[in-house]
Protein backbone atom coordinates (compact mmCIF):
# COMPACT_ATOMS: atom_id res chain seq x y z
CA UNK A 1 0.00 0.00 0.00
CA UNK A 2 1.50 3.60 -1.01
CA UNK A 3 2.29 6.20 1.67
CA UNK A 4 -0.63 8.40 0.77
CA UNK A 5 -3.30 5.78 0.76
CA UNK A 6 -2.24 5.01 4.17
CA UNK A 7 -2.54 8.75 4.95
CA UNK A 8 -5.68 8.97 3.29
CA UNK A 9 -6.65 5.84 5.73
CA UNK A 10 -5.70 8.08 8.84
CA UNK A 11 -7.02 10.77 7.32
CA UNK A 12 -10.46 9.39 7.09
CA UNK A 13 -10.32 7.31 10.49
CA UNK A 14 -9.39 10.58 12.23
CA UNK A 15 -12.33 12.58 11.17
CA UNK A 16 -14.76 9.35 11.78
CA UNK A 17 -13.13 9.69 15.35
CA UNK A 18 -13.91 13.19 16.02
CA UNK A 19 -17.88 12.11 16.76
CA UNK A 20 -16.87 8.99 18.08
CA UNK A 21 -19.96 8.40 20.01
CA UNK A 22 -22.47 8.77 17.56
CA UNK A 23 -20.15 6.63 15.15
CA UNK A 24 -20.23 3.81 17.74
CA UNK A 25 -23.65 3.90 18.34
CA UNK A 26 -24.81 3.85 14.57
CA UNK A 27 -22.43 1.26 14.25
CA UNK A 28 -23.63 -0.92 16.99
CA UNK A 29 -27.06 -0.65 15.78
CA UNK A 30 -26.03 -1.24 12.23
CA UNK A 31 -24.39 -5.06 13.74
CA UNK A 32 -27.07 -5.45 15.76
CA UNK A 33 -29.53 -5.18 13.60
CA UNK A 34 -27.69 -7.17 11.17
CA UNK A 35 -27.25 -10.29 13.20
CA UNK A 36 -30.89 -10.24 14.32
CA UNK A 37 -31.83 -10.40 10.08
CA UNK A 38 -29.71 -14.00 10.36
CA UNK A 39 -31.63 -15.08 13.04
CA UNK A 40 -35.45 -16.06 11.05
CA UNK A 41 -33.39 -18.92 8.66
CA UNK A 42 -32.83 -20.99 11.74
CA UNK A 43 -36.74 -20.55 12.63
CA UNK A 44 -37.24 -21.32 8.89
CA UNK A 45 -34.93 -24.48 9.55
CA UNK A 46 -37.44 -25.88 12.64
CA UNK A 47 -40.22 -24.62 10.14
CA UNK A 48 -39.70 -27.33 7.48
CA UNK A 49 -38.39 -29.79 9.90
CA UNK A 50 -41.84 -29.57 11.52
CA UNK A 51 -43.58 -29.66 7.43
CA UNK A 52 -41.09 -32.94 7.24
CA UNK A 53 -42.58 -34.57 10.32
CA UNK A 54 -46.04 -34.18 10.23
CA UNK A 55 -47.11 -35.77 6.74
CA UNK A 56 -50.07 -36.99 6.78
CA UNK A 57 -51.33 -35.17 9.91
CA UNK A 58 -50.89 -31.21 9.31
CA UNK A 59 -53.61 -30.27 11.96
CA UNK A 60 -50.98 -31.09 14.79
CA UNK A 61 -48.53 -28.95 13.73
CA UNK A 62 -50.43 -25.60 12.40
CA UNK A 63 -50.21 -23.51 16.21
CA UNK A 64 -46.29 -24.12 15.80
CA UNK A 65 -45.80 -23.07 12.80
CA UNK A 66 -48.26 -19.72 13.42
CA UNK A 67 -45.88 -19.23 16.05
CA UNK A 68 -42.90 -19.82 14.30
CA UNK A 69 -43.80 -17.33 11.49
CA UNK A 70 -44.85 -14.73 14.39
CA UNK A 71 -41.55 -14.79 15.69
CA UNK A 72 -40.13 -13.79 12.45
CA UNK A 73 -42.19 -11.16 11.80
CA UNK A 74 -41.17 -9.96 15.25
CA UNK A 75 -37.51 -10.03 14.22
CA UNK A 76 -38.18 -8.46 11.18
CA UNK A 77 -39.78 -5.56 12.91
CA UNK A 78 -36.77 -5.33 15.64
CA UNK A 79 -34.19 -5.35 13.34
CA UNK A 80 -36.12 -2.73 11.20
CA UNK A 81 -36.66 -0.78 14.14
CA UNK A 82 -33.15 -1.17 15.23
CA UNK A 83 -31.55 -0.34 11.83
CA UNK A 84 -33.90 2.67 11.60
CA UNK A 85 -32.75 3.68 14.68
CA UNK A 86 -29.11 3.51 13.51
CA UNK A 87 -29.79 5.06 9.95
CA UNK A 88 -31.03 7.98 11.65
CA UNK A 89 -28.11 8.23 14.10
CA UNK A 90 -25.80 7.86 10.68
CA UNK A 91 -27.63 10.59 9.28
CA UNK A 92 -26.10 12.89 11.38
CA UNK A 93 -23.25 11.14 12.14
CA UNK A 94 -21.97 11.22 8.57
CA UNK A 95 -22.75 14.81 8.02
CA UNK A 96 -20.80 16.29 10.97
CA UNK A 97 -17.99 14.78 10.10
CA UNK A 98 -18.26 16.23 6.40
CA UNK A 99 -18.69 19.60 8.06
CA UNK A 100 -15.74 19.11 10.02
CA UNK A 101 -13.24 17.99 7.24
CA UNK A 102 -14.94 20.75 4.52
CA UNK A 103 -14.08 23.17 7.17
CA UNK A 104 -10.27 22.09 7.94
CA UNK A 105 -9.87 21.80 3.84
CA UNK A 106 -10.76 25.17 3.52
CA UNK A 107 -8.66 26.74 6.85
CA UNK A 108 -5.93 24.37 6.13
CA UNK A 109 -5.68 25.06 2.02
CA UNK A 110 -5.95 29.13 2.42
CA UNK A 111 -3.25 28.37 5.25
CA UNK A 112 -0.68 27.84 1.88
CA UNK A 113 1.54 30.27 0.84
CA UNK A 114 1.07 32.62 -1.92
CA UNK A 115 3.77 30.68 -4.52
CA UNK A 116 1.98 27.74 -3.75
CA UNK A 117 -1.73 29.16 -5.64
CA UNK A 118 0.73 30.45 -8.21
CA UNK A 119 1.93 26.86 -9.26
CA UNK A 120 -1.30 25.30 -9.16
CA UNK A 121 -4.53 25.43 -11.06
CA UNK A 122 -7.28 26.70 -9.03
CA UNK A 123 -9.79 24.73 -10.86
CA UNK A 124 -7.97 21.37 -10.21
CA UNK A 125 -7.41 22.43 -6.53
CA UNK A 126 -11.43 22.21 -6.53
CA UNK A 127 -12.04 19.42 -7.83
CA UNK A 128 -9.33 17.63 -5.58
CA UNK A 129 -10.98 19.11 -2.60
CA UNK A 130 -14.45 18.25 -3.75
CA UNK A 131 -13.75 14.40 -4.63
CA UNK A 132 -11.70 14.25 -1.18
CA UNK A 133 -15.02 14.93 0.52
CA UNK A 134 -17.15 12.63 -1.92
CA UNK A 135 -14.61 9.80 -1.16
CA UNK A 136 -14.47 10.12 2.40
CA UNK A 137 -18.37 9.92 2.31
CA UNK A 138 -18.68 6.71 0.07
CA UNK A 139 -16.02 5.33 2.15
CA UNK A 140 -17.99 5.59 5.14
CA UNK A 141 -21.32 4.31 3.30
CA UNK A 142 -19.14 1.40 2.11
CA UNK A 143 -18.14 0.49 5.81
CA UNK A 144 -21.77 0.94 7.23
CA UNK A 145 -23.64 -0.61 4.58
CA UNK A 146 -21.46 -2.92 2.85
CA UNK A 147 -18.36 -4.09 4.32
CA UNK A 148 -19.86 -4.20 7.96
CA UNK A 149 -22.85 -6.61 6.75
CA UNK A 150 -20.43 -8.50 4.82
CA UNK A 151 -18.57 -9.35 8.13
CA UNK A 152 -21.14 -9.63 10.35
CA UNK A 153 -23.00 -12.97 7.98
CA UNK A 154 -19.41 -14.02 7.15
CA UNK A 155 -19.02 -14.40 11.24
CA UNK A 156 -22.58 -15.90 12.43
CA UNK A 157 -22.45 -17.92 9.05
CA UNK A 158 -19.46 -19.84 9.60
CA UNK A 159 -20.13 -20.45 13.55
CA UNK A 160 -23.45 -21.57 12.41
CA UNK A 161 -22.13 -24.20 9.80
CA UNK A 162 -19.15 -24.95 11.69
CA UNK A 163 -21.01 -25.57 14.82
CA UNK A 164 -24.03 -27.68 12.69
CA UNK A 165 -22.49 -29.12 9.41
CA UNK A 166 -18.56 -29.06 9.55
CA UNK A 167 -17.61 -30.37 6.17
CA UNK A 168 -19.67 -27.83 4.81
CA UNK A 169 -18.77 -24.66 6.93
CA UNK A 170 -14.64 -26.38 6.40
CA UNK A 171 -15.72 -25.73 2.58
CA UNK A 172 -17.83 -22.02 2.52
CA UNK A 173 -14.46 -20.87 5.11
CA UNK A 174 -12.16 -22.13 2.67
CA UNK A 175 -13.79 -20.52 -0.27
CA UNK A 176 -14.51 -17.51 1.28
CA UNK A 177 -11.03 -16.82 1.95
CA UNK A 178 -9.95 -17.82 -1.76
CA UNK A 179 -12.54 -15.83 -2.93
CA UNK A 180 -11.84 -12.72 -0.55
CA UNK A 181 -7.80 -13.05 -1.29
CA UNK A 182 -8.36 -12.75 -5.11
CA UNK A 183 -10.96 -9.90 -5.07
CA UNK A 184 -8.65 -7.78 -2.66
CA UNK A 185 -5.55 -8.95 -5.02
CA UNK A 186 -7.61 -7.27 -8.06
CA UNK A 187 -8.45 -4.33 -6.35
CA UNK A 188 -4.80 -3.60 -5.64
CA UNK A 189 -3.83 -4.02 -9.13
CA UNK A 190 -6.61 -2.02 -10.61
CA UNK A 191 -5.54 0.91 -7.97
CA UNK A 192 -2.41 2.16 -10.06
CA UNK A 193 -4.48 2.85 -13.09
CA UNK A 194 -7.40 3.94 -11.05
CA UNK A 195 -4.99 6.31 -9.56
CA UNK A 196 -3.68 6.95 -13.05
CA UNK A 197 -7.66 8.00 -14.25
CA UNK A 198 -7.61 10.61 -10.95
CA UNK A 199 -4.64 12.15 -11.67
CA UNK A 200 -5.49 13.02 -15.64
CA UNK A 201 -9.22 13.52 -14.42
CA UNK A 202 -7.52 16.39 -12.58
CA UNK A 203 -5.72 17.67 -15.42
CA UNK A 204 -8.66 17.71 -17.49
CA UNK A 205 -10.10 19.60 -14.86
CA UNK A 206 -7.03 22.17 -14.56
CA UNK A 207 -7.32 22.49 -18.23
CA UNK A 208 -10.98 23.67 -18.40
CA UNK A 209 -10.74 25.57 -15.14
CA UNK A 210 -7.12 27.38 -17.37
CA UNK A 211 -9.08 28.32 -20.47
CA UNK A 212 -12.46 29.30 -18.75
CA UNK A 213 -9.97 31.77 -16.79
CA UNK A 214 -8.45 33.21 -19.99
CA UNK A 215 -11.79 32.65 -22.38
CA UNK A 216 -11.17 36.41 -23.36
CA UNK A 217 -7.81 35.30 -24.67
CA UNK A 218 -9.59 32.05 -26.69
CA UNK A 219 -11.91 34.42 -28.22
CA UNK A 220 -9.14 37.06 -29.10
CA UNK A 221 -6.88 34.36 -30.71
CA UNK A 222 -9.19 32.34 -32.31
CA UNK A 223 -8.06 29.49 -30.40
CA UNK A 224 -11.24 27.82 -29.72
CA UNK A 225 -10.64 24.82 -31.95
CA UNK A 226 -6.79 24.68 -30.65
CA UNK A 227 -7.89 24.37 -27.07
CA UNK A 228 -10.59 21.86 -28.47
CA UNK A 229 -8.15 19.91 -29.54
CA UNK A 230 -6.07 19.90 -26.72
CA UNK A 231 -8.84 19.03 -24.19
CA UNK A 232 -9.90 15.97 -26.41
CA UNK A 233 -6.89 15.23 -25.85
CA UNK A 234 -7.16 14.72 -22.41
CA UNK A 235 -10.13 13.10 -22.28
CA UNK A 236 -9.16 10.60 -25.11
CA UNK A 237 -6.91 9.39 -23.05
CA UNK A 238 -9.23 9.26 -20.27
CA UNK A 239 -11.52 7.41 -21.97
CA UNK A 240 -9.07 4.42 -22.89
CA UNK A 241 -7.58 4.23 -19.30
CA UNK A 242 -11.36 3.77 -18.24
CA UNK A 243 -12.19 1.13 -20.92
CA UNK A 244 -9.35 -0.54 -20.34
CA UNK A 245 -10.47 -0.78 -16.18
CA UNK A 246 -13.97 -1.74 -17.14
CA UNK A 247 -12.76 -4.12 -19.79
CA UNK A 248 -10.77 -5.67 -16.60
CA UNK A 249 -13.36 -5.51 -14.37
CA UNK A 250 -15.56 -7.76 -16.64
CA UNK A 251 -13.35 -10.79 -16.91
CA UNK A 252 -12.68 -10.38 -13.00
CA UNK A 253 -16.87 -10.14 -12.72
CA UNK A 254 -16.74 -13.47 -14.93
CA UNK A 255 -14.43 -15.47 -12.84
CA UNK A 256 -16.47 -14.39 -9.66
CA UNK A 257 -19.26 -16.14 -11.15
CA UNK A 258 -17.80 -19.26 -12.00
CA UNK A 259 -16.43 -19.54 -8.20
CA UNK A 260 -19.84 -18.64 -7.11
CA UNK A 261 -21.32 -21.31 -8.76
CA UNK A 262 -18.23 -24.18 -8.10
CA UNK A 263 -19.25 -23.11 -4.49
CA UNK A 264 -23.23 -23.96 -4.52
CA UNK A 265 -22.18 -27.00 -6.82
CA UNK A 266 -19.80 -28.47 -4.09
CA UNK A 267 -22.13 -27.88 -1.16
CA UNK A 268 -25.43 -29.34 -2.53
CA UNK A 269 -23.41 -32.15 -3.85
CA UNK A 270 -22.45 -32.56 -0.22
CA UNK A 271 -25.70 -31.81 1.38
CA UNK A 272 -27.65 -34.42 -0.65
CA UNK A 273 -25.22 -37.37 0.51
CA UNK A 274 -25.36 -36.18 3.76
CA UNK A 275 -29.02 -36.31 3.30
CA UNK A 276 -29.29 -39.70 1.75
CA UNK A 277 -27.16 -41.03 4.67
CA UNK A 278 -29.86 -39.34 7.47
CA UNK A 279 -27.71 -37.21 8.63
CA UNK A 280 -29.87 -33.61 7.12
CA UNK A 281 -33.03 -32.94 7.47
CA UNK A 282 -35.16 -30.46 4.62
CA UNK A 283 -35.13 -27.93 7.47
CA UNK A 284 -31.23 -28.09 7.26
CA UNK A 285 -31.32 -27.71 3.46
CA UNK A 286 -33.13 -24.23 4.02
CA UNK A 287 -30.65 -23.12 6.45
CA UNK A 288 -27.78 -23.58 4.07
CA UNK A 289 -29.36 -22.59 1.36
CA UNK A 290 -30.71 -19.30 3.02
CA UNK A 291 -26.72 -18.76 4.76
CA UNK A 292 -25.51 -19.13 1.24
CA UNK A 293 -27.63 -16.77 -0.49
CA UNK A 294 -27.03 -14.44 2.35
CA UNK A 295 -23.52 -14.69 2.13
CA UNK A 296 -22.76 -14.50 -1.84
CA UNK A 297 -24.74 -11.75 -2.34
CA UNK A 298 -22.56 -9.80 -0.05
CA UNK A 299 -19.38 -11.61 -1.04
CA UNK A 300 -20.64 -10.91 -4.57
CA UNK A 301 -20.63 -7.16 -4.04
CA UNK A 302 -16.66 -7.38 -2.21
CA UNK A 303 -15.30 -7.19 -5.08
CA UNK A 304 -16.93 -4.06 -6.71
CA UNK A 305 -16.70 -2.60 -2.70
CA UNK A 306 -13.16 -2.83 -2.27
CA UNK A 307 -12.50 -1.46 -5.90
CA UNK A 308 -14.70 1.64 -5.19
CA UNK A 309 -12.99 1.76 -1.67
CA UNK A 310 -9.74 1.80 -3.79
CA UNK A 311 -11.16 4.46 -6.40
CA UNK A 312 -12.73 6.58 -4.15
CA UNK A 313 -9.14 6.48 -2.08
CA UNK A 314 -7.32 7.18 -5.13
CA UNK A 315 -9.59 10.03 -6.23
CA UNK A 316 -8.77 11.54 -2.26
CA UNK A 317 -5.09 10.70 -2.68
CA UNK A 318 -4.08 13.95 -4.31
CA UNK A 319 -6.07 15.93 -2.03
CA UNK A 320 -4.49 14.29 0.81
CA UNK A 321 -1.13 14.88 -0.49
CA UNK A 322 -1.98 18.49 -0.16
CA UNK A 323 -3.00 18.56 3.49
CA UNK A 324 -0.15 16.58 3.67
CA UNK A 325 2.12 19.38 2.84
CA UNK A 326 3.54 21.56 5.13
CA UNK A 327 3.10 25.03 5.11
CA UNK A 328 5.49 27.31 3.22
CA UNK A 329 5.07 29.65 5.61
CA UNK A 330 4.16 29.72 9.23
CA UNK A 331 3.94 31.40 12.16
CA UNK A 332 6.69 30.78 14.54
CA UNK A 333 5.64 28.34 17.69
CA UNK A 334 4.89 31.41 19.98
CA UNK A 335 4.75 33.97 17.83
CA UNK A 336 3.00 37.10 19.31
CA UNK A 337 0.67 39.64 17.24
CA UNK A 338 3.28 43.02 15.56
CA UNK A 339 2.41 45.82 17.43
CA UNK A 340 2.89 48.83 15.01
CA UNK A 341 3.56 52.11 17.14
CA UNK A 342 5.78 54.39 14.36
CA UNK A 343 6.11 52.22 11.27
CA UNK A 344 9.12 52.20 10.59
CA UNK A 345 9.83 49.53 8.02
CA UNK A 346 14.04 48.39 7.60
CA UNK A 347 15.50 45.43 5.36
CA UNK A 348 18.67 44.34 6.36
CA UNK A 349 20.62 42.70 3.97
CA UNK A 350 17.87 40.22 2.85
CA UNK A 351 18.51 37.82 -0.04
CA UNK A 352 15.91 35.74 -1.80
CA UNK A 353 15.45 33.69 -4.78
CA UNK A 354 12.46 31.53 -6.10
CA UNK A 355 13.44 27.55 -5.83
CA UNK A 356 16.39 28.54 -4.91
CA UNK A 357 18.07 28.82 -8.01
CA UNK A 358 16.72 32.16 -9.63
CA UNK A 359 18.07 35.23 -7.06
CA UNK A 360 16.06 37.64 -7.33
CA UNK A 361 16.95 39.73 -4.75
CA UNK A 362 20.52 39.85 -3.58
CA UNK A 363 21.62 41.47 -0.01
CA UNK A 364 19.31 44.52 -0.23
CA UNK A 365 19.07 46.99 2.54
CA UNK A 366 16.39 49.62 3.13
CA UNK A 367 15.26 51.95 6.16
CA UNK A 368 11.83 53.91 5.42
CA UNK A 369 11.62 56.01 8.50
CA UNK A 370 7.93 55.95 9.88
CA UNK A 371 5.48 58.09 7.30
CA UNK A 372 8.25 58.20 4.64
CA UNK A 373 7.08 57.95 1.20
CA UNK A 374 9.00 55.84 -0.84
CA UNK A 375 8.88 55.35 -4.74
CA UNK A 376 10.54 51.95 -5.68
CA UNK A 377 11.63 51.78 -9.35
CA UNK A 378 13.94 49.86 -11.65
CA UNK A 379 13.12 47.76 -15.04
CA UNK A 380 10.83 45.10 -15.52
CA UNK A 381 12.14 41.59 -13.37
CA UNK A 382 14.10 44.13 -10.74
CA UNK A 383 12.81 42.57 -7.76
CA UNK A 384 10.47 45.44 -6.88
CA UNK A 385 7.46 43.35 -6.58
CA UNK A 386 9.04 40.52 -4.55
CA UNK A 387 10.49 42.67 -2.44
CA UNK A 388 7.00 43.90 -1.31
CA UNK A 389 6.20 39.99 -1.31
CA UNK A 390 8.58 39.36 1.32
CA UNK A 391 7.32 42.39 3.47
CA UNK A 392 3.77 40.95 3.29
CA UNK A 393 5.76 37.64 3.79
CA UNK A 394 3.68 35.58 1.18
CA UNK A 395 7.20 33.96 0.86
CA UNK A 396 9.82 34.01 3.60
CA UNK A 397 13.59 35.42 2.79
CA UNK A 398 16.77 32.99 2.42
CA UNK A 399 18.74 35.82 4.37
CA UNK A 400 18.51 38.64 6.56
CA UNK A 401 15.70 40.60 8.30
CA UNK A 402 12.95 42.61 7.65
CA UNK A 403 11.78 44.78 10.75
CA UNK A 404 8.90 46.98 11.13
CA UNK A 405 9.08 48.64 14.09
CA UNK A 406 11.66 46.38 15.88
CA UNK A 407 10.12 43.48 15.07
CA UNK A 408 11.69 40.73 12.60
CA UNK A 409 8.22 40.19 10.61
CA UNK A 410 9.41 36.07 10.76
CA UNK A 411 8.79 36.28 14.54
CA UNK A 412 4.90 37.75 14.57
CA UNK A 413 1.77 36.44 12.98
CA UNK A 414 1.10 36.22 9.88
CA UNK A 415 -2.79 38.18 10.67
CA UNK A 416 -1.51 40.77 12.37
CA UNK A 417 1.64 41.41 10.03
CA UNK A 418 -0.92 41.51 6.95
CA UNK A 419 -3.43 43.74 9.26
CA UNK A 420 -0.71 46.05 9.79
CA UNK A 421 -0.53 47.03 5.76
CA UNK A 422 -2.92 47.93 3.10
CA UNK A 423 -2.01 47.09 -0.75
CA UNK A 424 -3.62 48.39 -3.86
CA UNK A 425 -2.37 45.97 -6.44
CA UNK A 426 -1.60 47.28 -10.39
CA UNK A 427 -4.25 44.63 -10.99
CA UNK A 428 -6.86 43.96 -8.62
CA UNK A 429 -8.91 40.70 -7.98
CA UNK A 430 -12.20 41.09 -6.96
CA UNK A 431 -15.03 38.28 -5.06
CA UNK A 432 -17.64 37.18 -6.95
CA UNK A 433 -19.75 39.65 -4.19
CA UNK A 434 -21.14 42.96 -4.11
CA UNK A 435 -19.50 46.24 -3.92
CA UNK A 436 -20.67 46.78 -1.11
CA UNK A 437 -18.71 43.56 -0.02
CA UNK A 438 -15.65 43.91 -1.70
CA UNK A 439 -14.68 47.61 -0.36
CA UNK A 440 -16.08 46.38 3.14
CA UNK A 441 -13.32 43.28 3.00
CA UNK A 442 -11.16 46.49 3.93
CA UNK A 443 -12.83 46.48 7.61
CA UNK A 444 -15.31 43.52 8.29
CA UNK A 445 -17.01 45.64 10.82
CA UNK A 446 -17.43 48.92 8.94
CA UNK A 447 -20.72 50.46 8.84
CA UNK A 448 -22.55 51.33 5.16
CA UNK A 449 -21.98 54.78 5.97
CA UNK A 450 -17.98 54.08 6.19
CA UNK A 451 -18.23 51.77 3.48
CA UNK A 452 -19.85 55.03 1.07
CA UNK A 453 -17.57 57.73 2.43
CA UNK A 454 -14.31 55.45 1.31
CA UNK A 455 -16.05 54.76 -1.53
CA UNK A 456 -16.48 58.26 -2.33
CA UNK A 457 -13.06 59.38 -1.38
CA UNK A 458 -11.99 56.67 -3.68
CA UNK A 459 -14.36 58.26 -6.62
CA UNK A 460 -16.49 55.19 -6.70
CA UNK A 461 -19.70 56.80 -6.01
CA UNK A 462 -19.25 57.81 -10.07
CA UNK A 463 -19.74 55.09 -11.30
CA UNK A 464 -21.80 52.94 -8.57
CA UNK A 465 -24.68 55.18 -8.54
CA UNK A 466 -25.35 54.61 -12.15
CA UNK A 467 -25.61 50.59 -11.60
CA UNK A 468 -29.14 49.38 -11.43
CA UNK A 469 -28.37 47.66 -8.24
CA UNK A 470 -25.90 50.54 -6.60
CA UNK A 471 -23.67 49.04 -3.97
CA UNK A 472 -25.60 45.73 -3.78
CA UNK A 473 -24.82 45.25 -7.75
CA UNK A 474 -22.52 41.72 -8.20
CA UNK A 475 -19.16 42.36 -9.52
CA UNK A 476 -18.74 39.06 -11.46
CA UNK A 477 -15.76 36.11 -10.83
CA UNK A 478 -12.87 38.21 -10.17
CA UNK A 479 -15.03 41.24 -10.77
CA UNK A 480 -14.74 40.61 -14.61
CA UNK A 481 -18.26 43.18 -14.83
CA UNK A 482 -16.11 46.41 -13.98
CA UNK A 483 -13.66 47.86 -16.20
CA UNK A 484 -9.92 48.13 -14.57
CA UNK A 485 -10.18 51.73 -13.51
CA UNK A 486 -13.40 50.29 -11.50
CA UNK A 487 -11.89 47.67 -9.88
CA UNK A 488 -8.97 49.64 -8.96
CA UNK A 489 -11.22 52.42 -7.59
CA UNK A 490 -12.66 49.72 -5.53
CA UNK A 491 -9.24 48.37 -4.49
CA UNK A 492 -8.68 52.16 -3.30
CA UNK A 493 -11.90 52.17 -1.15
CA UNK A 494 -11.00 48.99 0.04
CA UNK A 495 -7.65 50.23 1.16
CA UNK A 496 -8.84 53.78 2.63
CA UNK A 497 -11.56 51.87 4.70
CA UNK A 498 -8.54 49.38 6.42
CA UNK A 499 -7.02 52.35 7.49
CA UNK A 500 -3.55 50.50 8.03
CA UNK A 501 -0.46 52.53 9.35
CA UNK A 502 1.58 51.37 6.45
CA UNK A 503 0.80 51.54 2.63
CA UNK A 504 1.98 49.96 -0.34
CA UNK A 505 0.94 51.12 -3.80
CA UNK A 506 1.66 48.82 -6.94
CA UNK A 507 0.96 51.82 -9.50
CA UNK A 508 -2.67 51.94 -8.25
CA UNK A 509 -3.54 54.08 -10.79
CA UNK A 510 -2.41 52.66 -14.13
CA UNK A 511 -5.90 52.05 -15.39
CA UNK A 512 -7.58 55.32 -14.87
CA UNK A 513 -7.53 57.84 -17.34
CA UNK A 514 -6.21 61.22 -16.95
CA UNK A 515 -9.45 62.74 -15.80
CA UNK A 516 -10.06 60.37 -13.14
CA UNK A 517 -6.28 59.76 -12.26
CA UNK A 518 -6.42 63.64 -11.13
CA UNK A 519 -8.61 62.92 -8.85
CA UNK A 520 -7.46 59.65 -7.47
CA UNK A 521 -4.27 61.27 -7.07
CA UNK A 522 -5.70 63.34 -4.46
CA UNK A 523 -7.42 60.71 -2.43
CA UNK A 524 -4.15 58.56 -2.63
CA UNK A 525 -2.57 61.49 -0.88
CA UNK A 526 -5.58 61.91 1.70
CA UNK A 527 -4.79 58.08 2.13
CA UNK A 528 -1.13 58.31 2.67
CA UNK A 529 -1.16 61.29 5.01
CA UNK A 530 0.81 60.14 8.15
CA UNK A 531 1.58 56.60 6.70
CA UNK A 532 4.70 54.54 5.58
CA UNK A 533 4.76 54.42 1.83
CA UNK A 534 5.98 52.01 -0.40
CA UNK A 535 4.98 53.09 -3.92
CA UNK A 536 6.01 50.28 -6.90
CA UNK A 537 5.84 52.62 -9.75
CA UNK A 538 6.33 52.06 -13.79
CA UNK A 539 5.15 55.98 -14.35
CA UNK A 540 7.94 57.87 -13.23
CA UNK A 541 5.74 61.08 -13.18
CA UNK A 542 3.28 59.39 -10.33
CA UNK A 543 6.38 59.00 -7.41
CA UNK A 544 8.15 62.49 -8.83
CA UNK A 545 7.15 64.07 -5.33
CA UNK A 546 7.83 61.30 -3.13
CA UNK A 547 10.31 62.07 -0.07
CA UNK A 548 12.76 59.46 -1.44
CA UNK A 549 13.02 57.17 -4.71
CA UNK A 550 14.25 54.19 -4.32
CA UNK A 551 15.64 52.39 -8.08
CA UNK A 552 16.58 48.82 -7.98
CA UNK A 553 18.57 46.49 -10.60
CA UNK A 554 18.82 43.28 -10.11
CA UNK A 555 17.38 42.62 -6.82
CA UNK A 556 19.88 45.24 -5.44
CA UNK A 557 19.84 49.38 -4.75
CA UNK A 558 21.16 51.52 -7.76
CA UNK A 559 20.69 54.72 -6.47
CA UNK A 560 18.23 56.41 -4.18
CA UNK A 561 17.19 60.13 -3.63
CA UNK A 562 14.72 63.16 -3.94
CA UNK A 563 13.73 63.25 -7.74
CA UNK A 564 15.27 66.50 -8.70
CA UNK A 565 18.47 64.79 -7.12
CA UNK A 566 18.34 61.64 -9.04
CA UNK A 567 17.92 63.75 -12.20
CA UNK A 568 21.12 64.99 -12.21
CA UNK A 569 22.71 62.56 -11.74
CA UNK A 570 24.31 61.76 -15.16
CA UNK A 571 24.84 58.29 -16.77
CA UNK A 572 22.59 57.40 -13.47
CA UNK A 573 19.40 54.30 -14.06
CA UNK A 574 17.27 56.78 -13.48
CA UNK A 575 18.06 59.61 -15.04
CA UNK A 576 17.82 56.94 -18.45
CA UNK A 577 14.70 55.39 -17.33
CA UNK A 578 13.01 59.61 -16.99
CA UNK A 579 14.25 60.33 -19.83
CA UNK A 580 12.99 57.33 -21.64
CA UNK A 581 9.70 57.66 -20.46
CA UNK A 582 8.39 61.05 -21.36
CA UNK A 583 5.01 60.25 -19.61
CA UNK A 584 5.01 57.26 -20.48
CA UNK A 585 6.01 53.55 -19.26
CA UNK A 586 8.98 51.37 -18.49
CA UNK A 587 9.89 49.12 -21.01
Amino acid sequence: MKDTTRNTIKLFWRYAGTERKLGLVCYLGFTVSFVIGLVPPLFYKKFFDLLESSIGNPAAIATDLIRIVLIVLGLNLVKQAIFYLAALTFNRFQPRTLERMDNDNFDYLHGHSFNFFVNRFVGSIVRKANRLLSSFENTQDRLAFDFLPLVVRIVVVSVVLFSWYPLIGALTLGWLVLFLGLSYVFAMYRLKYDLENARIDSEASGYLADTVTNQQNVKLFSAAAAESQGFRAITSRLRQKLTFVYDLNARFESVQSMLMAALELAVFFIAIRQWEAGQLSIGDFALIQAYLIAVLLNIWQFGHMVQRVYRDLANAEEMTDMLMLPHEVQDKRGAKALAVSRGEVRFEHVTFAYHKTRAVVRDFSLAVAPGEKIGLVGPSGAGKTTIVGLLFRFFDKDAGKILIDGQDVADVTQGSLRRAMAFVPQDPVLFHRTLKENIRYGQAHASDEEVGAAARAAHCDEFITRLPNGFDTYVGERGVKLSGGERQRVAIARAILKNAPILVLDEATSSLDSHVEAMIQDALARLMEGKTTIVIAHRLSTINKMDRIVVVEDGRIKEEGAHADLLKQQDGLYQKLWSLQAGGFIG
